[in-house]
């Protein structure tokens, strides 16, 4: 029998979600969506549980979306990916308004929607060395859950979006894109800690403490810059480029190393050769 892609364990302050595809870098598969949004609503519900952390199996927390599935997929127009987005962005968004407090326990790579799930958290504790980033912009696409400039501003994302490059652990507690930077052995004891410690507030008032700080990024337009984000990102998914193109039969042809190896080559050159 396979593995789950989701492993949940619990513990005295709540429960542990742990992605589970360490040989994909836990890239989201539209399994371990759907399984994340179920354990979202479970967890949500249990009334033992006071908080929530987020972890990755292996090397890496997430490396984004499964973009060897996508490749591999008939998704063909913008009204097809639209549909797709809004599946996504429902799930990132679900850990965003969820009662309970979640904390992000980030190692590795953190890349495109894996760190659109860890900025939804509340909290991000993540381990020295972590690289943090969106590279989406690379291979012809963007992120739609527009978190980063709410939570960074507008300056430092523009440049994160716009080049597609990575942040480490310690640039990214910096500039506001993670809470704390821990030793990579001491990464789980320290989100316990901390974990244990927003638990023992009462979750009556937790709960309408985060409803509260939501409420402040929808007065900022945070749920508008969301379905805007959803409908032009359908529109790039769909826009048929020539590099879009490239990447897609790369990724059917060789496999989606020799593609992200590829794209990486594109960056590594000036325009010109010089």
């Amino acid at each position: 029998m396979a593995e789950a892609v989701l492993l949940s364990e619990r513990t005295p302050w709540g429960v542990r979600l742990t992605l589970n595809r360490p040989d994909k870098l836990n890239a989201l598969s539209g399994e371990l969506v759907a399984a994340l949004s179920r354990a979202i609503d479970d967890t949500a519900a249990d009334p033992e549980v006071r908080v929530i952390a987020l972890a990755g199996a292996g090397r890496a927390f997430c490396s984004g979306y499964d973009l060897s599935e996508e490749a591999g997929g008939d998704i063909h127009g913008p009204v097809a990916w639209r549909d797709l987005l809004a599946a996504d962005v429902a799930v990132t968004l679900k850990i965003l308004d969820c009662p309970k407090p979640v904390i992000a326990q980030v190692h590795g790579y953190v890349l495109a929607g894996g760190l659109e799930l860890a900025m939804a958290c509340d909290l991000v504790m993540a381990a020295d060395g972590t690289k943090l980033g969106e590279p989406e912009i690379r291979y012809g696409s963007a992120p739609v859950t527009l978190l980063m400039p709410y939570l960074i501003g507008q300056k430092k994302t523009r440049e994160l979006l716009l080049t597609g490059d990575l942040v480490d652990a310690a640039e990214a507690e910096r500039i506001g894109l993670v809470n704390r930077v821990v030793a990579a052995e001491r990464l789980e004891a320290e989100v316990d800690v901390l974990a244990d410690r927003i638990a023992r507030t009462p979750p009556e008032v937790v709960a309408p403490t985060k409803r509260m700080l939501n409420r402040a990024m929808d007065a900022m337009g945070f749920r508008e810059a969301v379905e805007a984000g959803i409908d032009l990102g359908a529109i790039i998914n769909a826009a048929d480029t020539p590099e879009q193109r490239e990447w897609d039969d790369i990724v059917r042809r060789d496999g989606l190393k020799a593609a992200l190896a590829w794209r990486d080559r594109r960056y590594e050159e000036r325009l010109g050769g010089n």
